[in-house]
């Protein structure tokens, strides 16, 4: 029987972060608590985690600065973001450094364990060699490659560039359905495991930081499309190579 997933918990109040592991942990996960991030880059060294939660707002390097650092040097566990109850402007940092969710403060703990099993489900579907059928193959759309097990695009003129893990499973939902449109809601779904809430922008932040890897000029892209009324559409076929 394989281990259950391990989390790391990042929050620099004890008592906040004591509360969350314990919770954890009573619901079947493994938890490790840090309380800044120098403490969080020797947790990652010393245990393998599956999924990081990560505040904010912490002396010293804070969550975002953070997350963009673990994502510059290609760490690609899945980060969840707390953030403060309304500041709007931080969740989309968050989302354009790389989290592939996030939940703000105070939140109820059951939705803390759904969010967590969400970004844990759509991360061992994406990850190989239980990646659908693009794992282990190169994808090509608009003379792009797509290297599903590497995780990263390479531009016509051979510019490559990584995706973060948020940003690789967007395009895998645009990559099995070429010429199809799909709504954001049912983006948000397949991509990240969850509904939308009232006026979340996720996706049209997601599909925007996605489109400035892909799209020669992203003020007027081609190959991912908005649909007014619609949501986007992938404007292209697709191939794959072994």
């Amino acid at each position: 029987m394989s281990a259950p997933p391990h989390i790391l918990v990042v929050d620099d109040h004890a008592e906040i972060r004591r509360s969350i592991t314990r919770f954890l942990e009573k619901n079947g996960l493994r938890a490790t608590g840090a309380g800044d991030t120098t403490e969080m880059d020797a947790r990652l060294t010393q245990y393998a985690i599956d999924l990081i939660v990560l505040d904010i707002m912490m002396p010293g390097e804070d969550g975002l600065d953070a997350c963009a650092r673990l994502r510059r040097d290609e760490q690609m566990t899945p980060i969840l973001m707390l953030t403060a109850l309304g500041e709007d402007d931080d969740r989309i940092k968050g989302l354009d450094t790389g989290a592939d969710d996030y939940l703000a403060k105070p939140f109820n703990p059951r939705e803390l364990l759904a969010r967590i099993n969400a970004i844990l489900r759509r991360a061992g579907e994406a990850a190989p060699p239980h990646g659908g059928s693009f794992a282990g193959k190169q994808v090509r759309f608009s003379g792009i490659t797509f290297d599903h097990d590497a995780g990263h695009v390479i531009a016509p003129d051979g510019t490559t560039a990584t995706l973060t893990t948020a940003e690789a499973k967007l395009l895998l939902v645009f990559l099995e359905r070429p010429r199809t449109v799909i709504s954001r809601d049912n983006l948000l779904e397949l991509s990240a495991g969850r509904s939308a809430g009232p006026l979340d922008r996720t996706i049209d932040n997601q599909v925007s930081r996605l489109r400035r890897k892909i799209e020669p000029d992203v003020l007027r892209p081609r190959i991912i499309s908005t649909v007014r009324n619609g949501g986007y559409c992938l404007n292209c076929d697709v191939e794959t190579n072994p």
